[in-house]
């Protein structure tokens, strides 16, 4: 679910981005094929909300990893360039996924091919309500 609410603050519109990450009962079909470690937990969030920036402790809550564990790799990715900061509020430093990387490119296609090719498979078996 997302929000998005615009006030005027004497001049200039601001806009604030709120961002509620709903939990869904079922696995992301990314999670469900290769596995619920925080790796992979971390990517299908950062896969499925690619055009938003997040702070290491919003990634780490979204994506249902312990900050310690989130800190373990994260330096990793970045080194990797899977992640790029995208900029700093206050203390904190925002990150997204680094999309003009190819190699996350092919994640992203990955993901969609995988969630296509699920959905597909679902409707023909009439799981899924046409």
């Amino acid at each position: 679910m997302f929000l998005i609410l615009k006030y005027k603050n004497k001049n200039r519109n601001i806009y604030i981005h709120i961002h509620t990450y709903i939990h869904i009962m079922e696995q992301s079909t990314f999670i469900e094929i290769f596995g619920s470690n925080p790796v992979m937990k971390v990517l299908d969030f950062l896969i499925s909300f690619q055009m938003f920036d997040y702070s290491l402790t919003e990634i780490a809550r979204n994506s249902e990893v312990s900050y310690s564990t989130l800190q373990t790799f994260w330096e990793k990715l970045e080194r990797n360039n899977i992640v790029i900061k995208t900029r700093r509020i206050g203390k904190s430093d925002l990150y997204k996924l680094n999309t003009k990387n190819p190699a996350v490119q092919q994640l992203i296609q990955l993901d969609w091919n995988l969630t296509t090719a699920r959905q597909e498979k679902d409707l023909f078996n009439n799981k899924i309500p046409a």
